[in-house]
């Protein structure tokens, strides 16, 4: 098994596999063109003869918080490793980029809890996060995900209740 960053080639593969899990609400749902403008976000893994076994994402706030997304594995290749491996790259790629900060929100918390990330009680201490994807959810108001970080919470955002807000703003 080989973890790569993402090519284009790979966006009908990502696209496909991140929409087979949106329509009961496990992953937002994601168009082509969104998945090719993020391409650059993604991470995948894939067999040595380049079979495709699943995916995730980093997303960048800002120097303050990342957030992982969209990880999810075929159906065949869970339990091979293949999620724990992109989940490092992607926690390795944002300590490269010098963020001490990642979140995600999921439903299975358990796996998370072994690569140090730890529950957030509060979704509102990452506001980045709530203001860019809450509210396009269609569970906004019936959450059921447990939001989680590897690091410090920010201090601070880029995102508010305004959109254009432009400058980190400190929180607290």
């Amino acid at each position: 098994m080989v973890v790569r960053k993402a090519r284009l080639q790979d966006a009908s593969n990502i696209f496909e596999l991140v929409n087979s899990l949106s329509g009961d609400g496990t992953l937002l749902k994601r168009n082509f063109a969104e998945i090719c403008e993020n391409i650059r976000d993604f991470t995948v893994a894939v067999s040595d003869t380049e079979v495709f076994l699943g995916c995730g994402a980093l997303h960048l706030y800002g120097p303050h918080l990342a957030e992982v997304r969209s990880i999810v594995m075929r159906p065949g290749a869970k339990g091979q490793g293949a999620g724990g491996r992109v989940l490092k790259a992607l926690i390795e790629e944002a300590e490269d980029h010098g963020i001490q900060s990642v979140c995600l929100f999921t439903r299975i918390p358990d796996f998370f809890f072994k690569y140090g990330f730890r529950v957030v009680e509060d979704k509102a201490d990452l506001p980045d996060k709530v203001f860019k994807d809450c509210q396009n959810c269609p569970r906004l108001h019936r959450c059921d995900e447990v939001a989680m970080v590897r690091g410090k919470i920010p201090k601070m955002s880029i995102l508010g209740p305004r959109e254009e807000a432009r400058e980190l703003v400190r929180l607290g």
